[in-house]
């Protein structure tokens, strides 16, 4: 299932010109304006406003699990509680993104589409190669039944080197194969397919993880940032559609390096994203839908956190 790296990445995967801002604390002409929204003039009800109105208008898309509190990968997922889970979100997107097409979750995509949703199925692939058949057996029968928009083979599989090139070229091409006409990609961090690009070459889109956060970006920063991972994307897309498959901001947890979580932190990166989106007309699904308790083995504290709603399925910021 997706989930952001806890590892620290090289300097050599970050924007030299981001990296030289936050050490020098340099500010050239007109670099406020460049930072976007001024919240420092808004209140916290003027700022939880502002990304309500968003949610109104619909974002592009969210990264969408279906899991209750006590619930994670190995739970058998029944249709009527990714029904129901779905009924929260989708008055507030267009697009959503799911992981697996195993346990259930396979029948995401046919759901999502009768709620009028446009779906990114993933199709998850770890190290365990009996598991990935099945995966990618299920997702190709989902793009079949033509209820797969993008088809997301494998999710940070480079980041976590589960597999080699070679075979994660390999499920991409046999599911573009089974499932003509249907986009299809990989999911992972911005930076691995300038390192990987017979990976990118493979790839009908570009589907890339951008998480200021995880690279210690401060909050103030951070929209800057993910720009600089998107144009990166885009000279490895050499004209390709690039997608930002993941990004967000917790609000709970400990701080990582100079990015710190907190309810403020996690509004301003929510809403400085859509305006960018918006001015731009980038395509963004954000992470994630609700909190998940599960979470905290992989990311520590702040795994729990990630979502618009609560694990209940209450929007947090009212």
């Amino acid at each position: 299932m997706s989930r952001a790296s806890s590892k620290h990445f090289p300097v050599s995967s970050r924007s030299s010109a981001a990296a030289s801002l936050r050490r020098s604390g340099y500010e050239p002409p007109g670099f406020p304006a460049l930072l976007g929204t001024d919240f420092s003039k808004m209140s916290r009800a003027e700022k939880v406003a502002l990304l309500q109105a968003i949610l109104r208008r619909k974002i592009h898309g969210i990264s969408f699990s279906p899991y209750l509190d006590g619930q994670s990968p190995g739970t058998e997922i029944s249709e009527q509680q990714i029904q129901q889970r779905l009924s929260i979100i989708e008055p507030h997107t267009h697009w959503i993104r799911s992981f697996s097409c195993r346990e259930g979750n396979q029948e995401t995509g046919r759901i999502a589409h009768e709620n009028g949703l446009k779906t990114m199925v993933g199709i998850g692939l770890s190290e365990d190669l009996d598991v990935n058949e099945v995966e990618l057996r299920n997702g190709i029968e989902v793009a079949r039944a033509g209820h797969a928009d993008i088809l997301a083979v494998g999710n940070e599989v480079m980041l976590r080197e589960d597999l080699s090139e070679d075979q994660l070229i390999d499920y991409i091409e046999r599911a573009r194969a089974a499932a003509p006409g249907v986009p299809v990609g990989t999911v992972d961090a911005y930076f691995l397919f300038e390192n990987h690009p017979r990976v990118a070459a493979a790839c009908d889109l570009l589907l890339v993880n951008c998480y200021p956060f995880w690279e210690s970006c401060p909050v103030q920063y951070a929209h800057l940032y993910m720009k600089d991972m998107y144009r990166r994307a885009q000279r490895v897309a050499e004209g390709k559609r690039v997608v930002i498959s993941e990004t967000g901001w917790p609000n709970v947890g400990s701080a990582f390096g100079a990015a710190v979580p907190s309810y403020d932190h996690a509004v301003e990166y929510f809403i400085r994203t859509y305006q960018w989106a918006d001015e731009e007309g980038v395509e963004i699904f954000y992470f994630s839908s609700f909190d998940e308790a599960w979470k905290v083995g992989d990311e520590g504290d702040v795994g729990a956190y990630w979502g618009l709603w609560d694990k209940d399925g209450t929007l947090k910021y009212v």
